[in-house]
C-alpha cells in the first residue's frame, strides 16, 4: 500500500529506490522458518513483495531491492524480545545497515533492483575490511 502511494514522487526522483527490509527466500532452512510461523510468512511475504514490485516498477526505472542484516542488530526491540548481555555481546551497531542501505540507494535505479542483499556480503564487497567496527558497543 505504502508503495502504491509513493509511486507518484518517486517517478519524480531520478534515482528512485523502495528498499525492503526482509530476508533473501533462500535464507532459512525450513526448520528454522517454522518455528516462528507467522513472523516466516511475513518476512517471506514481503521478500515476494519485493520480487514482485521490482518486475512491476522497472519499466518506470524504480529500483525495489532487499537488505537484511547477517547478524543480530542491537535495538531497544531486540532487547526487549531477545534481551541479555550474550544477545547483546553478538550483535552489531544499527549503522551496518545504513551503510548497507546507502550503497544500495546510490545505485543507479535503472540497472539495480530485485536484489536481496546482506548488510555485511554487501560492505566486504564494497571494500570494508573492518567489519568488527560494527559491533555493538556495550
Amino acid at each position: 500500500m505504502l508503495s502504491k502511494y509513493c509511486l507518484p514522487y518517486l517517478l519524480k526522483s531520478s534515482n528512485p529506490h523502495i528498499l525492503n527490509i526482509t530476508i533473501p527466500l533462500n535464507y532459512y532452512p525450513p526448520e528454522k522458518l517454522a518455528e516462528k510461523l507467522a513472523y516466516s510468512m511475513m518476512k517471506v511475504g514481503a521478500s515476494y513483495c519485493t520480487l514482485g514490485m521490482a518486475e512491476e516498477f522497472k519499466k518506470e526505472g524504480v529500483a525495489v531491492n532487499a537488505l537484511w542484516p547477517k547478524k543480530t542488530i542491537w535495538t531497544s526491540a531486540i532487547s526487549n524480545v531477545l534481551g541479555g548481555e550474550e544477545v547483546k555481546k553478538r550483535s552489531r551497531s544499527p549503522s551496518i545497515m545504513a551503510d548497507a542501505a546507502y550503497l544500495i540507494l546510490t545505485r543507479n535505479s535503472r540497472n539495480h533492483t530485485g536484489q536481496f542483499y546482506l548488510d555485511e556480503n554487501l560492505l566486504t564487497e564494497n571494500g570494508v575490511a573492518d567489519i568488527e567496527a560494527y559491533k555493538y558497543q556495550l
